[in-house]
């Protein structure tokens, strides 16, 4: 579980998160979203120890990031996966050499042992006919599941996801939403996913957090949001597609009761 209590973060004289409160559980796909502008970026990096926030705290099972030292920090670095928006990967690397780097950088396993983790972690996300391949050989969506097999390969407690389905077609975004809440559930992880992805905010949405303006304006679960009394958090979620089809599906529904 990670607890953030209260946390601020300025950029010189711009204030950028004013104060966030929440909680986000064990087991679960926890959800931030809003608008660009919003602030989501940046209280996804302070999360992760890439900035340092002006005030607060960030507990990570009871452990407060902006209070640790050097050698902390990188102890709770070591229980982190993260997947990039861009999914990051090494070009100059296999498959399975990018999914085995992070063993590389944080354990002393003999390659017998770090091998054995990552045909098996390949296993999982189904892509046991492309690991000798290289980035550039295989497609967006199979690009996103190297970078979800090397966030998972070290057995992370927590693992952070920015935009993963950013750039790929609704099924393959499917598909990636289904193998993150099968490892969120198997591993029993703290997922924590940064997204405009409403598809993913109904189908996966345990815990979402809205923040607007540097600040959590709403925060419940996907079975709750499309009735929810906050207005700016509405218009944000009926901009979308999907959203303004299921308004006029609702629409036609009451109209013919």
């Amino acid at each position: 579980m990670i607890e953030v209590k209260d946390l601020k973060k300025s950029f010189r004289n711009v204030e950028v998160l004013k104060g966030i409160n929440t909680t986000f559980e064990t087991g679960k796909i926890n959800l931030i979203i809003g608008q660009s502008g919003s602030g989501k970026t940046v209280f996804l990096k302070c999360m992760l120890g890439v900035f340092e926030p002006t005030s607060g705290a960030i507990e990570f099972d009871g452990r407060n990031l902006v209070e640790m030292g050097r050698d902390e920090k990188q102890t709770i670095r070591s229980e982190i996966g993260t997947v990039f928006q861009g999914s990051a990967l090494f070009d100059s690397m296999t498959v399975e050499e990018n999914i085995m780097f992070p063993l590389d950088m944080f354990t002393n396993e003999t390659y017998r042992q770090k091998k054995r983790r990552v045909l098996d972690v390949i296993g999982k996300v189904k892509l046991e006919k492309a690991n000798r391949k290289y980035p550039s050989e295989i497609s967006g969506g199979m690009q996103k599941r190297v970078a979800i097999a090397r966030a998972i390969v070290n057995n992370p407690k927590y693992l952070f996801c920015d935009e993963p389905n950013s750039g790929l077609d609704p099924n393959t975004a499917i598909v990636i939403d289904e193998l993150l809440k099968e490892i969120t559930e198997e591993y029993k992880t703290t997922t924590i996913i940064n997204t405009h992805d409403m598809n993913s905010v109904m189908t996966i949405g345990e815990k979402i957090v809205y923040l607007r303006d540097g600040l959590k304006e709403w925060e419940g679960n996907k079975d709750i949001i499309i009735n929810a009394d906050n207005p700016h958090l509405i218009d944000f979620v009926y901009s979308s597609e999907l959203f303004k089809q299921l308004r006029r599906n609702l629409l036609e529904k009451h109209q013919n009761l």
